[in-house]
């Protein structure tokens, strides 16, 4: 709509508000009314119809905005309570909302055992292509299948909106019933795989099994499948179907599963076929994690008694050197992998290469460094070791590149490991900052999606999970990086700084600092960094690391919040500072900052203020960080220790929070070092 009708539209708006006397309902309706004269009087073709004007108007007058989210949040509440007279007194005032389908979903959803086609009907015609119209949809085909209305079922499924496993299950059981001969060639597929299946799927199983279509060849399968996915649960179940020699090799198998140490009793594995080596071959590396020694002894005996194959062969030995490493017989495993031609799992040759590092067993690590794949030694984390390695050995040829040339290299990125790189040339760092700016139409498009102005009004009416749930809705269904971009934008404009860092990621979008790397929550973090006399890039570091700036996040451990706090430490932490708590105050970013600075404080006391020490700590627990300190006898330097550290996450959460520092020094105007003097020069 041109400017100059909008302004003149908005000021009858405004004046009829005004007007005291006339009932609200009465209002909206003459506002609609308006908009829709307005909107058919233009000389200008429009897009949006009356409604959308009028839903444009609420957005715009923030008044009556304020008023009808009271109001929705008085009917979500009525209906809570089952008061239905409150509930339609409420909702009646709430014509142009965008929440209102919200309302008008939590209603139908309590009354779908009644089967209200016309309602469920009219639903998911008014409401086409949304996050409510598909979780209604789905919740529908379930009381259906449960009353076994297949034909209606049927009727109402559509396999592109409707992404479920037991939906799927029921669909094809419809289809069956309706006499599709076709529907059960379509089970095999479901059925013969590595895990349970849903409840929801014994009704088609059943009649698949009826029809002879469950053949011993496919017991075999999934039986395997289940052993190899470690699933002995349903391997047991799959075992009870097994017949004749499938049944022997099968509770073999599963005997070995539980008791590894009877691989010894050789006599019993005599038979040299496939399925006979696969359980040899499982004994052996499940038996190597308890005794590596003896495990690896029994292999030699198999090895030369079965003809195994070399992609087997290989695969076992890597297995035996890693666990030979993990108990200590070092001289045994370096002897093993003497004899591999080459190592072909990441996981093993990191693992060697680790523990070389703890030994600072500088030949070793360059050799393990040249059984890496091509690729993998191309990385930065293996480039910077190998110019360490070189270094260490001093070791120069044509062919090498000197490690002044790789740190040079690395040190044009902005990572963990080019920081580093940086520090060993005495360079500065790169941080590579450019700002992206998508295309205003796509912007716009995204401003003013449905999806995008109902995700909005959730989070401002405190629905976090709603919101988010239609947030991943409409970008899931996104075609380009560029969408992406510019729903991170709005996210920022917003203050929604969780959903602007995983846009960027979805987009693939690493360069744009302003945008990844927000100093959200800037005055509380200020405020407790300065009560606590803690550096506030390190508090901006491990929110940023730990939530991505979630108010609300919750980990499957029970951590919570934006600076992830357990409750117990939470707990701990405001009982010794003196501050009043309860678990609901680690969802509100002020506690959470305030007690997540406190416990950091802590820990960074208790470690003499080494930031390394004090992250690995907030991640995995100073009792661990104090074993691991032991085992090492504080005789590592720095990169070695963060790089031995025995978990992979708390590995990567130390690297992260401490190359985090830096660009948030960067965001707020600083240029520190990464590392302090003490912390390079501190062994640990």
């Amino acid at each position: 709509m041109p400017k100059r009708h909008r302004l003149k539209l908005y000021g009858a708006l405004c004046k009829l508000q005004r007007v005291a006397f006339i009932p609200q309902r009465l209002k909206q309706t003459l506002v609609i009314t308006l908009c829709a004269l307005t909107w058919s009087h233009s000389s200008i073709a429009l897009d949006t119809s009356p409604l959308e004007v009028y839903r444009d108007y609420i957005s715009t007058n923030p008044a009556l905005l304020d008023q009808h989210r009271r109001h929705y949040l008085s009917a979500r509440e009525a209906l809570r309570r089952g008061q239905m007279v409150n509930y339609r007194k409420y909702r009646d005032r709430l014509h142009g909302y965008v929440l209102t389908p919200y309302l008008d979903f939590f209603e139908l959803n309590r009354r779908l055992r009644r089967l209200p086609f016309d309602d469920v009907d009219k639903f998911l015609q008014s409401h086409p292509s949304t996050y409510l119209s598909s979780k209604l949809r789905q919740r529908w085909l379930h009381q259906l299948a449960q009353r076994s209305r297949w034909q209606d079922f049927l009727n109402y499924y559509d396999a592109s909106v409707v992404n479920s496993t037991s939906l799927q299950c029921q669909a094809l059981l419809a289809h069956h019933k309706a006499g599709d001969s076709g529907a059960l060639n379509q089970v095999t597929a479901l059925w013969n795989v590595e895990h349970s299946q849903p409840k929801e799927c014994d009704g088609i199983f059943k009649a698949w099994i009826s029809a002879g279509k469950r053949t011993q060849v496919l017991n075999w399968q999934r039986f395997n499948k289940a052993i190899d996915a470690g699933n002995r649960t349903l391997a047991r179940y799959l075992a009870k179907s097994l017949q004749g020699q499938q049944l022997v090799l099968a509770n073999l198998h599963l005997e070995i599963y539980s008791h590894p140490h009877r691989i010894r009793q050789r006599h019993r594995f005599q038979q040299q076929t496939p399925a006979m080596q696969k359980i040899i071959l499982h004994g052996i590396t499940r038996y190597a994690r308890h005794d590596p020694m003896t495990a690896l002894y029994e292999w030699r005996r198999y090895d030369a008694q079965q003809l195994f194959k070399d992609q087997q062969r290989l695969a076992t030995q890597q297995q035996l050197a890693m666990q030979l490493v993990k108990r200590g017989h070092q001289a045994s495993a370096d002897k093993l992998v003497s004899n591999i031609p080459q190592i072909t799992s990441d996981k093993v040759t990191e693992f060697l290469l680790r523990d070389a590092l703890k030994q600072q067993d500088w030949p070793k690590i360059y050799r393990y460094l040249q059984h890496l794949p091509a690729a993998e030694q191309q990385s930065e984390r293996w480039l910077y070791w190998q110019a360490r390695a070189l270094e260490k050995l001093q070791l120069a040829a044509p062919n090498l590149p000197t490690p002044t040339q790789i740190y040079t290299q690395l040190a044009m990125q902005r990572s963990f490991y080019s920081f580093l790189a940086a520090d060993k040339l005495g360079s500065s760092y790169q941080l590579s900052d450019h700002p992206v700016t998508p295309a205003r139409s796509v912007t716009l498009a995204i401003t003013n999606h449905p999806t995008t102005r109902r995700a909005r009004e959730l989070k401002a009416v405190n629905d976090q999970l709603n919101a988010n749930r239609e947030w991943r809705y409409m970008t899931s269904r996104f075609n380009s990086e560029e969408e992406h971009i510019a729903a991170a934008k709005l996210a920022h404009h917003w203050g929604w700084h969780h959903k602007t860092i995983t846009s960027m990621a979805s987009a693939k979008s690493w360069d744009d600092l302003r945008l990844r790397f927000p100093l959200a929550y800037n005055k509380q973090v200020f405020a407790a960094a300065q009560q606590q006399q803690v550096s506030p890039l390190l508090l901006f570091s491990i929110a940023r690391q730990e939530s991505a700036f979630a108010e609300t996040a919750a980990s499957p451990a029970g951590a919570m919040g934006l600076m992830q706090l357990m409750p117990k430490t939470a707990r701990y932490t405001a009982k010794k500072a003196g501050i009043k708590y309860r678990k609901s105050d680690l969802f509100k970013a002020d506690k959470n900052i305030q007690l997540g600075s406190v416990y950091i404080t802590e820990l960074l006391n208790r470690y003499q203020g080494n930031r390394i020490l004090a992250a690995a700590a907030y991640n995995a627990g100073p009792h661990r960080v104090d074993t691991w300190l032991k085992k090492s006898d504080k005789s590592l330097p720095h990169d070695i220790w963060i790089e031995t550290i025995p978990y992979k996450e708390t590995r990567k959460y130390v690297q992260n929070v401490l190359a985090y520092s830096v660009i948030y020094g960067y965001r707020t105007g600083t240029t520190p070092a990464m590392l302090s003097p003490s912390e390079l020069e501190k062994t640990l």
